[in-house]
């Protein structure tokens, strides 16, 4: 297979696959020096509160196949758990509709910005911290008690025995998956990032795949605004998202998404996001300071980025 040595004949496996090592690594640690690590009440904890970044990190993972970036995610999940409260009185599906509706302008904005030559990292920037001002404003500035059955539901309930935030998560990871290998749109997608001009040349949409790689991630930061809206039972815009934009990003480059752009890895970015959450889990369970998974965040993405590099060519 190609890629799997380097200029130099050295093994190149460890974008690919080292996320799959690293869980194994931990995921081993915890069983053995994590008590009541192996319950299945702690299991489904875990893959509930793993699944908004999941679904954050799928729509990322479309984004950097782009050769782009997201920064603005987490605002968007701000503004939409900051709407929910605003139009429940409509009824639930109308207050998430119109979530999901601002989570789409605000990936129209972004899409169209980056797709006329803006910056992706500058033009995201902007509603990175636009965005979450917005939240704000339509909030007052509180968090919002919420008692809504159907939201309830959505954040905490369960289909078969299955946390029904860890089936969307999979629904979104499958639909992903299915447009990348079968759809004519996620064929452009990966021509875009992987050379932009060429896809020029080649008379493809450029442009208007921009902006549609750019609307799907605000919707799915929307839902992801939504689900934890619903198990929280609050609107919370304060600190709904706060720095979910970072996870998603290590859990795409960790999972073995380069940052040069076409290629997306769908399961690698769900190992990538669930070995964030084990790490901060991991970190909490020992009665360590949170400082210290975002030192091992930050330590782990250094190093996804440095195996990647002879995939940029330097």
């Amino acid at each position: 297979m190609a890629g799997r040595t380097g200029a130099a004949g050295h093994v190149t496996w460890l974008p690919d696959y080292g996320v799959y090592l690293a869980l194994g690594v931990l995921l081993a640690f915890n069983l053995v020096f994590t008590p009541n690590f192996a319950t299945v009440a702690n299991l489904r904890l875990q893959l509930v509160q793993v699944a908004p970044v999941a679904i954050v990190a799928l729509g990322m993972a479309l984004v950097i196949g782009t050769e782009g970036i997201d920064l603005s995610v987490g605002s968007t999940m701000a503004i939409a758990a900051a709407l929910l409260p605003l139009y429940l009185g409509y009824g639930p599906w109308p207050a998430i509709a119109v979530a999901v509706l601002a989570g789409a302008a605000v990936g129209l904005v972004n899409g169209g910005l980056v797709a006329y030559g803006i910056q992706p990292i500058v033009a995201t920037l902007g509603l990175l911290v636009a965005g979450r001002g917005v939240a704000l404003v339509l909030a007052d500035g509180r968090l919002v008690e919420i008692f809504d059955p159907t939201l309830a539901a959505i954040g905490g309930g369960q289909v078969l025995g299955v946390p029904l935030p860890v089936l969307m998560a999979l629904t979104v990871a499958a639909a992903a998956g299915f447009v990348l290998r079968r759809a004519a749109f996620g064929r452009r997608l990966l021509a875009v990032g992987g050379n932009r001009p060429a896809a020029l040349l080649a008379g493809l949409p450029v442009r208007r795949t921009l902006v549609t790689v750019y609307v799907i991630s605000g919707v799915l930061a929307a839902m992801a605004g939504v689900l934890t809206t619903g198990r929280q039972s609050a609107s919370d815009p304060s600190f709904t998202g706060l720095l979910i934009e970072l996870s998603a990003i290590t859990a795409v480059v960790v999972g073995g998404t380069p940052l040069a752009g076409g290629r997306v890895r769908i399961l690698g970015t769900l190992m990538g996001a669930l070995l964030m959450q084990l790490i901060i889990a991991t970190v909490i369970q020992h009665d360590l300071h949170d400082s210290t998974a975002r030192m091992i965040q930050a330590a782990i993405i250094v190093a996804a980025v440095y195996a990647q590099r002879d995939r940029s060519g330097t």
